[in-house]
């Protein structure tokens, strides 16, 4: 719903306003569609380390579930929710909390993004983060 508003009052928020206002990206119950066709398809092994990551963080207690699935399908929009994968959006869930509750700073997130990524092109210390048969 595209219309210029500027905080308008309970008394001028209607029932199509009030949904569009508190609809979330997910929620697509009763939303029109096209028929798509489902496949199967074997995680790929960031998909794989991605859950790994995100059931370990929730182990030690950095975040609930409902936590992430809320950072994750609502708190996104919907621009982020449509346009990322769905292990995507996990790990860019997995940044956000961390970086939110202190446990590092985006300026120490990056820096391992960077030596990572060094890493990975050089062929060098990619055994720690593979799984065995992909060695």
């Amino acid at each position: 719903m595209h219309k210029q508003t500027h905080a308008p009052a309970p008394t001028e928020i209607d029932h199509t306003l009030f949904r569009a206002y508190t609809r979330t990206p997910h929620d697509v119950g009763g939303e029109p569609d096209v028929p798509i066709v489902y496949q199967e398809k074997e995680e790929e092994v960031w998909e794989l380390n991605t859950f790994a990551t995100c059931e370990c963080l929730a182990w030690r207690g950095v975040w609930t579930a409902e936590e992430r699935r809320r950072k994750q399908n609502v708190d996104v929009g919907q621009t982020v929710y449509l346009g990322m994968p769905y292990y995507g959006r996990w790990l860019m869930t997995a940044a956000r909390i961390l970086v939110d509750k202190q446990y590092c700073t985006l300026t120490e997130l990056h820096n391992k993004i960077v030596e990572l990524k060094e890493r990975a092109k050089s062929g060098q210390g990619l055994g720690e983060y593979l799984p065995a048969k992909t060695k």
